[in-house]
């Protein structure tokens, strides 16, 4: 969840530094080509994206996984009980 949160974060900068290069841009006196650097920024900030896509992907997978796991749990446990295969035998009777 963290890794998700600092990729927004990430995502939110480099949308930031972006939108700053350009305004610097045009704002210069000096003619400098700023357009490569904004597109390495924006390059960059589609692979945060992807990362972030695949993440959120592979921990809804993982949730999913888990609630199926619990939910096999109880119904094998509840199997076993309603079976009487499962009686606790107290430790004194042998």
């Amino acid at each position: 969840h963290s890794v998700r949160e600092s990729q927004v974060e990430l995502r939110e900068h480099i949308d930031n530094l972006a939108t700053e290069l350009c305004r610097i841009n045009e704002h210069q006196k000096v003619v400098l080509d700023l357009d490569p650097y904004v597109k390495k920024l924006l390059n960059a900030r589609r692979r945060v994206v992807l990362v972030n896509n695949i993440l959120q992907n592979a921990q809804e997978r993982l949730r999913r996984l888990n609630h199926n796991v619990a939910k096999e749990t109880v119904r094998r446990k509840t199997m076993l009980e309603t079976s009487g295969a499962f009686t606790p035998r107290s430790p004194s009777k042998p």
